[in-house]
């Protein structure tokens, strides 16, 4: 994991299983700095490693514990802190797509970042977040707006590594094989065109080069990979070996 990413600093937790559930979720997404303030069952916690799963027990392995908010950011040059409910506070508001993005760009410029998340019961304290620079808000369903410690710190999480690892929005695995060039799906539609010209499948003669212009169309549509269209020269080879061997098998009757 990079050196340079944000510090998920986890407030007042309560239960162990959140806080093991929070390790699991950062390191889903490459974040390895977690800190501590007066967890309240006491640190370490057998709850929090049973449910980091794994792996992501050396995210707590290396967690420290702070007594204070103030302490557990002492050393860190811009603060965000996550909260759902309106806060009577002037203070820049970002969802967490943008907070990421604004953390990667001081990340990058020198900067060291933190995110504090509040206690499960009732979030940040006031207290906590006036010591923030910014707030991080999750546009959730304002009939609805409570998050769990974990579902926070796994959407944050997330956010992060859109910024430190892009992803294609989209993109096609080919399995072992790769697209059909223009020239395999030509000859693919030769293929059928002459083999259902033969079965008199284009008729009435008039509408023979709408059918087989639309034929054309569709294979061009498929976006077929070279596997796709060996297969389909192979089903109809089958189709018609069978047919000619039923028609000899009628002959030798």
């Amino acid at each position: 994991m990079p050196d340079r990413q944000p510090i998920f600093v986890l407030v007042r937790p309560q239960m162990g299983e959140n806080i093991g559930a929070a390790a699991r979720a950062m390191l889903n997404f490459g974040v390895g700095a977690m800190r501590l303030v007066d967890p309240r069952d006491g640190w370490p916690n057998p709850r929090a490693v049973a449910m980091a799963s794994g792996a992501a027990g050396r995210v707590l392995d290396s967690a420290t514990i702070h007594p204070t908010t103030e302490e557990a950011v002492a050393d860190c040059t811009y603060v965000y802190a996550t909260t759902a409910r309106p806060r009577d506070l002037t203070k820049q508001v970002f969802t967490p797509e943008a907070a990421m993005a604004d953390a990667a760009a001081r990340l990058a410029a020198g900067g060291k970042v933190a995110v504090l998340f509040g206690p499960e019961r009732a979030g940040l304290e006031n207290d906590d977040i006036a010591r923030a620079n910014a707030i991080v808000s999750v546009p959730v369903n304002p009939d609805f707006a409570s998050l769990n410690l974990a579902q926070c710190a796994l959407l944050t999480a997330y956010e992060w590594r859109r910024q430190a690892a892009p992803a294609e929005g989209a993109r096609m695995d080919y399995a072992g094989t790769e697209p059909a060039t223009a020239i395999e799906v030509a000859r693919l539609g030769d293929h059928y065109e002459d083999r259902l010209d033969a079965a008199g499948f284009f008729f009435p003669e008039t509408k023979a080069p709408g059918m087989k212009r639309t034929l054309r169309n569709m294979w061009s549509r498929l976006e077929l990979t070279r596997a796709d269209v060996q297969m389909f020269h192979g089903m109809l080879r089958q189709l018609l070996r069978r047919r000619d061997t039923l028609a000899e098998d009628r002959r030798e009757d």
